[in-house]
């Protein structure tokens, strides 16, 4: 076998066979893609196409340009790593807040197929606290100045079947946890809403499939979130906000601050997370969102008192109740409804644990209680009833707080959510300072299976 044979690319040959395309016209198609993007110094011709073919390695862009050639050519996402060019996928892309319509479609879609292809690599790939300041920024400066634009001709009822697929799989999310439905979604995204993006569409279909996938898109962060895999979860949640813009839907793009806000709290930026929700707040002046206005507020709370603010905090919290007081059942979007009693007095019952009020914490805690048991929503019980047995050991009672305790683990047990586990693991934590009761060893011994699954 001849030396140049034996480092062949097979993988990009494959491809490149299967698309019928030349040598020449894939550099005609690559260079055509580069000055779409701005890149005048990218030029290759067939004797560079040739030399890729037989194991030359392509310099940085040209592998993510040479897979936007073949995507394009295909109608579905081929990613660089399907060429061959390394064993990784380009997890700085979905990073970004592209202005490109184009550029959006291409992030989310390779972000998915590495999802479903590559899930061991991308769960491992880093949050970047910094990414979140551009993404917002440019989101609020176009829902203040926004332009129609103009485009050519999927149908309206595929987009109101994307919206009913939502519904179920955020009810999958609600009752069972971020890590029961995640990966069907990923593959439900993959294989038909991303490609809807791609075809061509009368304007208001295009704007109504924008949300819709958006909604999608911002549930995959969501459950990649709950899931612990945070920075998968900031890529997508980044390229909702994008798709967001796209649909013209500031109330959805609001919601979407809303999460990548929380992310940021709980992962120890509650500066950039306040910046989040007042950029969130600020984007919905003139929309009307009372459940999620609310929401902002309360993750607002949430920032504040991790940086021990109280009366902030605690202005934060009777503003979130005093939005909540003006939704009316039925006129909120699908993705507000999981924004309930349930869910904010959770909230509210966070902050106050993080300020030290516990006998204000364990109120709003037992709110939350409340409802989740009459809705059955197994996690967000785990997770205020994490809260309340702080809020008991913050007043010394560790009797209560076991038992508390042990029911939090019950619950958790039933959801495949990290957020849930973490919660458990807190209240480990918190019982540190009674020693070796044996009550502690106790709740110690319960959690570890729990923790150890």
């Amino acid at each position: 076998m001849r030396q140049g044979e034996a480092r062949r690319n097979q993988h990009l040959a494959d491809v490149f066979e299967r698309s019928g395309m030349s040598q020449g016209e894939v550099a005609r198609r690559v260079t055509a893609r580069a000055r779409l993007c701005g890149l005048r110094h990218v030029n290759p011709d067939a004797s560079n196409v040739r030399r890729w073919l037989h194991g030359a390695q392509p310099r940085d862009p040209l592998p993510g340009l040479i897979a936007d050639v073949f995507s394009e050519r295909f109608g579905h996402r081929v990613t660089t790593f399907d060429l061959g060019f390394g064993d990784t996928p380009d997890l700085d892309r979905p990073l970004n807040y592209s202005p490109s319509f184009t550029e959006t479609v291409e992030s989310v879609t390779e972000l998915g197929r590495a999802d479903m292809d590559r899930r061991k690599f991308l769960a491992a790939s880093p949050f970047v606290a910094a990414a979140a300041v551009g993404p917002s920024r440019d989101w609020l400066l176009a829902t203040l100045d926004r332009e129609p634009a103009a485009g050519p001709r999927v149908r309206l009822e595929d987009v109101t079947d994307v919206r009913n697929m939502f519904s179920r799989f955020q009810e999958i999310d609600v009752m069972q946890g971020g890590g029961s439905g995640r990966l069907l979604l990923t593959r439900y995204m993959n294989t038909h809403v991303y490609p809807l993006l791609r075809r061509t569409h009368a304007e208001d279909v295009r704007r109504a499939l924008c949300g819709a996938a958006a909604e999608q898109t911002y549930l995959l962060g969501w459950m990649a979130f709950d899931s612990g895999e945070h920075g998968t979860a900031q890529r997508y949640l980044i390229q909702s906000l994008r798709l967001a813009e796209e649909s013209g839907d500031v109330r959805l793009g609001a919601h979407v601050l809303a999460g990548m806000a929380d992310q940021t709290t709980v992962l120890g930026n509650p500066e950039e997370g306040r910046r989040l929700t007042q950029a969130g707040r600020q984007g919905l002046k003139g929309a009307e969102s009372p459940a999620c206005l609310a929401d902002l507020w309360a993750l607002e709370a949430r920032a504040l008192a991790v940086l021990g603010n109280e009366s902030g905090a605690t202005r934060a919290i009777v503003e979130s109740e005093r939005a909540f007081e003006q939704v009316a059942p039925g006129a909120e979007p699908e993705w507000a409804r999981f924004i309930d009693g349930a869910y904010l007095h959770g909230e509210y019952a966070t902050a106050l644990r993080d300020l030290g009020r516990a006998a204000d914490s364990a109120e709003h805690a037992r709110e939350s209680i409340t409802h989740a048991q009459a809705q059955n929503r197994a996690r967000r019980g785990a997770m205020s009833h994490a809260t309340l047995a702080v809020s008991h050991l913050q007043k010394g009672d560790l009797e209560s707080a076991h038992a508390t305790g042990v029911r939090t683990l019950e619950l958790a047990r039933r959801v495949k959510s990290s957020r849930s586990t973490e919660a458990v693991r807190d209240v480990q934590r918190r019982m540190i300072p009674f020693g070796h009761h044996p009550l502690v060893a106790d709740f110690n011994e319960r959690a570890r299976h729990l923790l150890a699954a």
